[in-house]
């Protein structure tokens, strides 16, 4: 066998191989949020699911472990996509939600039964990424408009000072132009002033403003615009700009439409939508919610039924290229999915992680089942979280001048009811506590606006009155609680 020719002494060294586009740091911010933090973090707004929360917080940790990688690895990290299993109202998508906005990541939540098969009428699974990138192209808006805030914020004041200010007048014959000049500038510093102070918010100004001219047209149910592969906004130029017209405004509200109109002028979209395609490709989390509804039962996956399983079969092969990682085309962009964080939940009642296709599993290699609540957990959903629903419902009449208290006693009561409810009809989770604190507190909640200012003490005998006879009556309890 021929030897492989090598290069000679005096012939330079072959160039070496170029390396992959650096990737950019999406979070950096994530360097100081390591995963015992981002637990930490959870733990004020979800009570138990440890597991859970470990895994989501390893998975969003190593986006950031994977922005500091070396460069010839660094596009061969993919994330580990997730599966939550467990029943409903235990806190799988809560997790998610708080652990997006904690990574400041573009994150959406879909339900996979809300998908097609392609050649179906409805929703393509593709859509689930353009409305990925919508969002974020909202948030990335913001932070730009944020930046140029200030510069946004003079120009608004010095177009609305035009237009409150009559234009400069001429110096006539034998007039100083320089005293005209300094004339008109101090009249219009008094007007910044006045405008500052708040002594103009009564006046109004006629300003034009941009209505919108796009005609109306019917799509196919289920499509949009991207779907159907036209823009018409692009292919008709500026046929569908809007037109002017005039409306008078108070002077706070003007300012505020003049500070829009300038912010828009001061961001440049194009390098939003670059910013929030390349967030999105880097960032984005995308939470699939009942993904056991498209799973086949009992591994029977279209041969042994026909109907909707075909289409549960096929919703599950159009999901798997864009979870595998594919290339989806946006009005904003070309997006690849490869290194999208993907968390699917189903409480798996019927089917099994298994009846799903073995490619789509494989795609979701780690698994996280959430434990189902207990009387003690709800006693901890009721006060812990800095969301929980005793601080809810305090704060809400609280904006009736009524103070509401709950005595530890009647905590406990309100968990009792709302584990048994669970257990003699469906469980829903953490979703009964919302059912049994409403009908606890609905006498309240209406008499609260003629009750005027007072003192109300919800003790575990006020909780046996409003709750007692209902529980006790399982065929009631089913339609009330």
């Amino acid at each position: 066998m021929a030897e492989p020719t090598r290069p000679r002494r005096d012939e330079p060294p072959p160039p070496p191989p170029t390396a992959p586009e650096a990737t950019p740091e999406p979070m950096p911010w994530l360097e100081e949020l390591p995963p015992r933090k981002i637990v930490s973090e959870l733990d004020r707004y979800i009570v138990g699911q440890d597991a859970a929360k470990k895994a989501v917080a390893i998975a969003v940790r190593n986006r950031w472990r994977r922005s500091q990688a070396p460069e010839e690895i660094r596009d061969e990290i993919l994330p580990n996509n997730i599966i939550m299993i467990g029943p409903t109202g235990v806190g799988k998508t809560e997790i998610a939600r708080r652990l997006a906005r904690l990574a400041g990541a573009p994150f959406i939540k879909v339900e996979a039964s809300k998908f097609t098969e392609v050649g179906y009428v409805g929703r393509d699974v593709e859509s689930m990424v353009r409305d990925l990138v919508e969002l974020a192209v909202d948030m990335v808006r913001e932070e730009k408009a944020d930046e140029v805030q200030e510069k946004a914020k003079a120009a608004a004041e010095e177009a609305l000072l035009d237009l409150l200010l009559p234009p400069s007048r001429a110096a006539v014959p034998g007039e100083d132009p320089a005293a005209v000049r300094d004339h008109a500038n101090r009249t219009r510093e008094r007007m910044r002033d006045a405008l500052r102070d708040g002594r103009l918010d009564d006046r109004t100004v006629e300003i034009e403003v941009r209505e919108s001219a796009m005609p109306s047209f019917e799509i196919i149910a289920g499509s949009s615009v991207e779907e159907i592969g036209v823009n018409l906004k692009d292919m008709m130029g500026n046929m569908f700009q809007g037109r002017t017209k005039s409306r008078r405004l108070k002077v706070p509200d003007a300012l505020a439409h003049l500070l829009g109109e300038e912010q828009a002028k001061l961001v440049d979209m194009e390098s939003v939508g670059r910013a929030a395609v390349q967030r999105v490709e880097h960032a984005g989390i995308i939470f699939i919610d009942e993904i056991d509804k498209i799973a086949s039962r009992d591994g029977m996956s279209g041969g042994g039924h026909g109907g909707p399983d075909v289409s549960r079969e096929g919703v599950q092969r159009d999901i798997l290229p864009i979870v595998e990682g594919t290339t989806v085309n946006t009005k904003h962009g070309m997006v690849k999915t490869d290194h999208i964080l993907f968390i699917a939940a189903g409480a798996f009642h019927v089917s099994k992680p298994s009846d799903l296709i073995p490619e789509l599993q494989g795609r979701f290699p780690i698994r996280v089942e959430l434990e189902p609540l207990t009387r003690d957990d709800f006693v901890r959903i009721l006060t812990e979280p800095r969301n929980a629903l005793v601080k809810q419902y305090v704060a809400l009449l609280g904006t009736e001048d009524l103070t509401i208290s709950f005595t530890p006693s009647a905590i406990d009561r309100i968990a009792d009811f709302g584990a048994r409810v669970n257990d003699m009809t469906e469980n829903i989770g953490a979703r009964r506590l919302h059912t049994v604190m409403e009908r606890l507190l609905d006498e309240l909640s209406f008499e609260a606006p003629d009750m005027g200012q007072k003192t109300v003490v919800i003790d575990e005998a006020y909780v046996d009155r409003m709750l007692a006879d209902i529980v006790r009556n399982e065929d009631l309890s089913r339609y009330i609680l």
